[in-house]
């Protein structure tokens, strides 16, 4: 589909930079765990890979480790950042503060599902579906490409909801830890439907 440049919006989805959960590998979810210093300087490389990129609007998820890579993106240009909950990580109740080795099984139940059946795949019950995320990512990236159609947007956000909303959008299958932090996933959308323009720190899942 062409695209005339005013009937589409840009969305920049960037996952933070590290935090010391992410090095040590322990779930994190909706635990609120900052940005450690390799994290901080994550953010400012990429920020300067973004440098040309004119930017509308920010928004962010609402934790720590997301509004400080939005903060240091956003440092010369000075926009508002607006948080959303909407934008949060995956909740993992129970497992998070615990070694992500004994998330192995379940991710690797997840992995032999067919697409169908990894929506409504719910291992526990404080664990949130692929299902329940993409109702509240998609529903919020929708509503801010039809705001900001013509326009430019940064959303700063995590690693586990960014390839729930990847499965969801492409026929290949991105697995965990396909998403690297810093990385970011280019769309263009009009509000109903969504085209990946760039993939960047992304693993390739046919590699």
């Amino acid at each position: 589909m062409a695209n005339n440049g005013q009937n589409y919006c840009t969305l920049y989805i960037v996952r933070h930079g590290q935090t010391d959960w992410n090095l040590k590998e322990i779930t994190q979810g909706e635990t609120n765990i900052p940005l450690n210093n390799k994290g901080i300087k994550q953010a400012k490389a990429l920020g300067k890979n973004l440098k040309n990129i004119h930017f509308d609007v920010v928004f962010s998820s609402d934790l720590i480790r997301a509004k400080q890579t939005a903060e240091v993106i956003n440092l010369e240009r000075k926009l508002a950042i607006k948080t959303a909950k909407a934008l949060r990580e995956r909740r993992y109740g129970k497992h998070e503060g615990t070694p992500q080795s004994e998330m192995k099984e379940i991710y690797d139940t997840w992995e032999k599902l067919s697409k169908k059946e990894r929506l409504s795949y719910k291992p526990y019950e404080s664990y949130e579906t692929d299902e329940e995320i993409i109702g509240r990512y998609i529903t919020f990236l929708r509503e801010v490409a039809v705001l900001y159609l013509g326009k430019t947007v940064l959303i700063v956000s995590h690693g586990g909801v960014m390839r729930v909303l990847l499965n969801h959008l492409s026929e290949k299958i991105y697995f965990t830890n396909s998403i690297s932090n810093a990385a970011f996933i280019k769309l263009e959308s009009d509000g109903v439907d969504f085209f990946i323009k760039e993939l960047k720190g992304i693993k390739n899942p046919d590699e």
